[in-house]
């Protein structure tokens, strides 16, 4: 049975292409807009770092009444390192409306959430967005969307079904197009075709209830809330329901509460039907998979698995002797509390205690999806250190060592792909895939994870900044022998002081400079990279020794090249297993884990690092 009054639409895009504004486009088109709603309250951005990377990191809906068909929709993140979100939460849509740019068209990450996408039937719609952008090639735009479609294996009907249903749109000017200069100015096109083209519902409304939770909530007065589509059946606030968990455990549970979204929001409703898409309060420790059922006659559906986690850090007070300058939460317990909070918010991640109680350790998919925690907790005020990343090791059923490996696609200038090739190779990457173009190669390998960690600096060094590498998770697959780390040795503070720009010009002669006249040392501090191998201790507030004679050349200014700055994900990338992260909500800083240079020779020589 098709629920006609109901649509359930996934977008694939990237917040770059103009995702959030073509959704608050789509709000006013429906008079939902409402004067007096803030900007802040855009539901496709959750928080600022969002727009400033250009990811969107969570799956969220909303909903749009347009033509008495209820529009759900529903927004994928696009990058690798959050691919749990899109396998799930493409489980919900029907159908998916590809967004692209008309200037750049489809771009890397794109590729991974429409393989998803594909993979799961969905009915594919394309909108060309920001026509109306300088270089705007829309026509161009769509056929590299239609190629990418074919490389990802689309059957015929899903190729021919894009090909048939394409919307030209501006997102920032407010219209819709079914051609690029038909004159259209309002947004109705696009939401036409929604309703008209992309697939109802087919559920059986009068079964027994299946509904599958696929994403999971927190509120503090609340608990865990679970949000879910609706297979089969109607189900009531106030219903006993029998609850499937992954493993096969069965438990009896009450709907004390059942929302429906709402626009930007959800409200609160009695009853909601199969094919929509609800939120249900009342049931403890709920998770990603669980099935919510008749207990007379219970459904089943296919468990939902959740990729397993690939990289571990550990969280830890912050021993800096710079501690509490800049941030207001530097205790131990309240990191610990914010972390457990983290645990029941967000079920991608494994959050544990460390068996020594010194810090916590925190797996997840990827390097950003730890350090987009990382980011959320500095601008909360905390400040903390991390370790190097880790990654999680398996053993097959042969006591075989087993790690993880990704598959990496570069796209390159011809000229530098003997470059890169030799880049992964070094790396203990293996090429499985290579094709050239006219002017770029398309280059794929499969390597561990140990090896991605600061690759792609060193492939941006080699291509001159003109590469574009993505990675996703592959496989388990055998260890992969020892992997070469940083060459080039550190230059390490002997004191803490701050940085004196004559010290700073004497050093930049011997490599890199990660610091500025002005900021603030500490002995054990990272402030360079040398140009060789081995560590440097340095002192970076020595200044002129003053005589009493002049100097012809005493006031000519010291030249200095502009400091290396790091992100997050860099600072995370370069740091060997002997230095730490420092992370507060103004400043990135690396350090060796052992301050003093003495302290640190004593432990060198009692690991037989050096000669007695």
């Amino acid at each position: 049975m098709l629920q006609e009054h109901i649509r359930n639409i996934a977008i694939i895009a990237h917040v770059d292409h103009g995702k959030t504004t073509l959704v608050d486009q789509m709000l006013k088109a429906t008079h939902a807009f409402r004067e007096n709603q803030q900007v802040q309250e855009r539901v496709l951005d959750s928080n600022d770092q969002e727009r400033e990377r250009g990811i969107t990191i969570l799956a969220k809906n909303i909903s749009i009444e347009y033509k008495g068909v209820k529009i759900n929709v529903i927004d994928t993140p696009g990058h690798a390192d959050f691919g749990g979100e899109v396998e799930r939460v493409l489980k919900m849509a029907d159908g998916a409306v590809l967004l692209v740019d008309a200037a750049e068209g489809p771009m890397p990450q794109t590729r991974f959430v429409l393989s998803h996408a594909i993979a799961a039937n969905l009915r594919i719609m394309v909108c060309i967005n920001k026509i109306d952008r300088e270089g705007a090639n829309p026509e161009k735009a769509l056929n590299d969307c239609l190629d990418l479609m074919m490389d990802l294996g689309a059957d015929d009907d899903q190729l021919e079904f894009a090909m048939e249903h394409v919307v030209y749109a501006s997102a920032v000017n407010g219209y819709a197009r079914l051609d690029p200069d038909d004159g259209n100015m309002d947004m109705y096109p696009l939401l036409d075709m929604i309703v008209d083209a992309l697939p109802a519902p087919d559920v059986d409304v009068d079964g027994p209830l299946a509904m599958q939770c696929v994403t999971v909530d927190h509120s503090d007065y609340v608990g865990r809330i679970g949000i879910g589509r609706i297979y089969s059946g109607t189900i009531h606030a106030g219903d006993k329901i029998l609850v499937v968990k992954n493993d096969g455990s069965r438990a009896m549970s009450q709907v004390k509460q059942l929302f429906t979204f709402d626009y930007l929001g959800r409200k609160e409703c009695t009853q909601a039907e199969a094919g929509d898409i609800a939120a249900v309060v009342g049931l403890d420790s709920t998770d990603i998979g669980d099935v919510y059922t008749d207990p007379e006659n219970p459904v089943e559906l296919d468990p939902i698995e959740i990729d397993p986690p690939t990289l571990s850090v550990i969280f830890e007070p912050s021993t800096s002797p710079l501690v509490g300058r800049e941030g207001d939460i530097v205790g131990g317990r309240q990191l610990k509390e914010r972390l457990e909070q983290e645990r029941e918010n967000n079920v991608t991640m494994r959050i544990e205690e460390t068996p020594d109680k010194t810090g916590v350790e925190v797996a997840g998919r990827g390097i950003l999806h730890l350090s987009v925690l990382m980011e959320q907790m500095r601008r909360e005020g905390f400040e903390f250190q991390v370790g190097r990343p880790k990654v999680l090791f398996k053993k097959d059923e042969n006591g075989n060592k087993l790690e993880p490996i990704e598959e990496a696609v570069v796209e390159c200038p011809n000229e530098c792909s003997g470059k890169v090739i030799e880049v992964f190779g070094n790396a203990g990457g293996t090429m499985s895939n290579m094709s050239a173009g006219i002017q770029q190669t398309h280059l794929e390998f499969h390597i561990p994870t140990r090896g991605i960690m600061g690759l792609k600096t060193r492939i941006m060094n080699v291509t001159h900044g003109e590469a574009v590498f993505y990675h996703n998770f592959l496989e388990y697959g055998p260890f992969a022998g020892e992997i070469g780390g940083r060459q080039n040795g550190a230059m390490i503070s002997m004191s803490t002081e701050k940085a004196v720009a004559y010290a700073l010009g004497t050093l930049q002669e011997r490599g890199q400079l990660f610091v500025s006249p002005g900021d603030g040392c500490y002995e054990g501090m990272l402030v360079g990279e040398r140009s060789k191998p081995g560590d440097m201790v340095v002192n970076v507030a020595r200044t002129k020794q003053l005589g009493n004679q002049r100097s012809s050349t005493a006031d000519i200014a010291v030249q200095l090249t502009p400091p290396r700055t790091f992100t997050l994900e860099e600072a995370l990338e370069y740091i060997m297993d002997d230095e730490l992260v420092e992370v507060t909500p103004k400043s990135i800083r690396m350090r060796k884990r052992i301050l003093s240079e003495t302290e640190r020779r004593k432990w060198r020589v009692r690991n037989g690092l050096v000669n007695k």
